[in-house]
């Protein structure tokens, strides 16, 4: 009769082998036979190899059951033991270990154990684990560990976050009972981390404070809140334009090499002193690169307060596909503590590229466009987990800028409207715009965010005005610009106090501003006071003009840091103050 689970029919045979250095004597022998007899049903037939492998201890294998009662056994009981341990309030880690060390006694634990079938390419196809769940921890006998990704009738699939090199056929795979998940704690800030949570900057392990799985589901509608509170990114063109509130997502998409990821950076940096935690999931990127944006980080004090999550491109496919829902679940940690927390993901579209390697190595049928069919929940289920939790849930956030490349500008692709229909806005990046030196380089008509001006300061609600409307009308009358010289005044003076604006929303790398100062040059603008001026002049002046406004008017400048409403009356005075400024000079 066939093994089923732990429980063998009456009159089936239960084949047990101890595997040890040394035989066991006849009277341990009897205890193993006791032992069976009292766990197991049916007849008892034990047997003995010799294993100089197992240290200490030995091996009983029943069936699809392990007991690892080996010196190694032991201990990773002892280390999971310790792993589970989560100091509350006040209380010291280092007592806890020593009091969990000394009062720990070994159990006696099944472990159901399968075998490799077949490996390669980071797949492996394990037979004999039965129970084992989707999204389930296997350990191999190297000590590989993989994640469950294929259930059927008979076999298992089972992607690889290790080399498959120490992987062979025939070789054993043991359940962890575990579902994936990664260590999560305060002491990760500042650090360098790759997919498992694992340290790979060189400053040693990090202490965890407890371990959530990757997929966790999405907050409730009841547990969430309307987005209502900024996050600036110290971008004028973003935070004037296309503001992004806390809890928000909003996408970042262009073709390769035009400012993505400057974006993103730059709004870390904008978080310093600001309590915002950042993570930053680098998928599929190559190592230089991210070396370059930690030390970027660095240079600008701002790796204190952020987490860097490495799936490089020279990584298995595993790692780049599960890098994005780990770096998740880290920021929910913060965010059920209260916390805000910015999290980029850079990029979804390599992300979806190891998720098709991953599905094909693994048989499923391709869909549209050579992406299996269920892509779109790939990503929904990963964005859906950013929001503004309610007060009732600790009032924390988590907003998303996930990016996606396009090719050739065709937004209309597989990848990029999948993701546009799961955000709340997307911060579209134009070609022609990026090489004409406009830096960040937004289509002003493509680009949009569907918060708007809810997760706006009164001052910036009132500042921008109609810079959008004017922007807009500037880019369908710049096609005359050909015929400037048979325009009429009134046209020529729309197309220079367009030029102006376009000019003025050019930022210089890493140099985010900060809200007074974006307000402040907002109204200088839509006064026109920068008429006149050469277009290089425009920022430089304006700069200028900030700085000696703070130093002249403390009062309006302490109206505009506490976000009250620009009054007309106001934005009247600013703009008369800062063109008399530029007349003494």
């Amino acid at each position: 009769m066939a093994y089923t689970g732990g429980s063998y029919g009456r009159d089936s045979l239960v084949h047990a082998v101890i595997r040890s250095k040394v035989a066991p004597s006849a009277q341990e022998n009897q205890r193993f036979i006791q032992f069976l007899t009292k766990n197991y049903q049916g007849e008892i037939r034990l047997s003995w190899q010799e294993d100089k492998s197992v240290d200490g201890g030995f091996i009983l294998s029943v069936g699809n059951e392990l007991y690892d009662w080996s010196t190694f056994g032991r201990l990773d009981q002892m280390e999971a033991e310790i792993e589970s341990l989560h100091p509350g309030e006040g209380e010291d880690i280092m007592t806890l270990i020593t009091e969990t060390v000394e009062n720990w006694h070994p159990k006696v634990v099944a472990h159901e154990m399968g075998l490799v079938r077949t490996v390669g390419d980071g797949i492996a196809t394990v037979t004999g684990l039965k129970d084992a769940c989707y999204g389930e921890i296997l350990v191999f006998d190297s000590g590989v560990k993989g994640m469950v990704q294929e259930l059927r009738k008979d076999s298992i699939g089972c992607v690889l976050f290790g080399s498959d090199e120490r992987v062979t056929e025939g070789s054993r795979v043991y359940r962890s009972g575990k579902e994936a998940g990664v260590p999560v704690g305060d002491a990760f800030l500042g650090r360098v981390v790759d997919a498992l949570g694992q340290p790979v900057d060189g400053r040693g392990a990090i202490r965890a404070d407890g371990y959530r799985p990757i997929e966790q589901k999405a907050p409730g509608i009841i547990d969430r809140q309307a987005v209502n509170r900024p996050l600036e990114t110290g971008l004028l063109a973003v935070d004037a334009l296309f503001p992004i509130g806390k809890g928000q997502r909003e996408l970042i998409i262009g073709d390769r090499h035009t400012g993505k990821t400057t974006i993103a950076l730059d709004a870390i940096l904008n978080q310093k002193d600001k309590d915002v935690v950042c993570i930053y999931a680098a998928i599929g990127q190559k190592s230089s690169s991210a070396a370059n944006l930690v030390d970027t980080l660095k240079k600008h004090d701002a790796l204190s307060y952020t987490i860097v999550m490495l799936a490089g491109a020279s990584d298995p496919a595993p790692l780049q596909y599960v890098c994005p829902y780990a770096a998740t679940a880290m920021g929910e940690y913060f965010m059920e503590k209260g916390r805000d927390v910015l999290i980029i993901y850079d990029d979804l579209s390599k992300h979806a590229t190891a998720y098709r390697t991953i599905s094909l190595l693994l048989g499923r049928a391709p869909g549209r466009e050579a992406y299996p069919g269920d892509v779109f929940y790939l990503h929904s289920r990963l964005l859906e987990r950013s929001a503004q939790l309610a007060p009732e849930k600790g009032g924390g956030s988590m907003t998303a800028l996930p990016i996606v490349e396009t090719q050739a500008g065709d937004v209309s692709a597989y990848i990029p409207t999948n993701v546009i229909s799961i955000t709340d806005g997307q911060l579209f990046l134009e070609n022609d715009l990026f090489f004409e030196g406009q830096r960040p380089a937004l289509n002003v008509g493509l680009s949009v965010s569907r918060v708007g001006g809810a997760a706006q300061t009164k001052a910036m609600k009132t500042a921008v005005g109609t810079l959008k409307l004017d922007l807009s009308q500037y880019r369908e009358m710049e096609v005359f610009t050909q015929f400037a010289s048979d325009l009429d005044d009134v046209t020529m003076s729309q197309l220079k106090y367009g030029q102006s604006l376009m000019r003025l929303l050019r930022q210089g790398q890493h140099d985010p501003y900060s809200m007074t100062e974006e307000v402040l040059l907002l109204v200088f603008a839509m006064g026109h006071v920068f008429e006149g001026l050469a277009l290089d002049e425009i920022v430089p002046t304006g700069r200028k003009l900030v700085g000696q406004f703070r130093t002249e008017n403390p009062k309006w400048t302490a109206l505009i840091e506490q976000g009250q409403p620009v009054t007309p009356e106001l934005k009247q005075n600013i703009a008369a103050w800062a063109k008399g400024a530029l007349a003494k000079d």
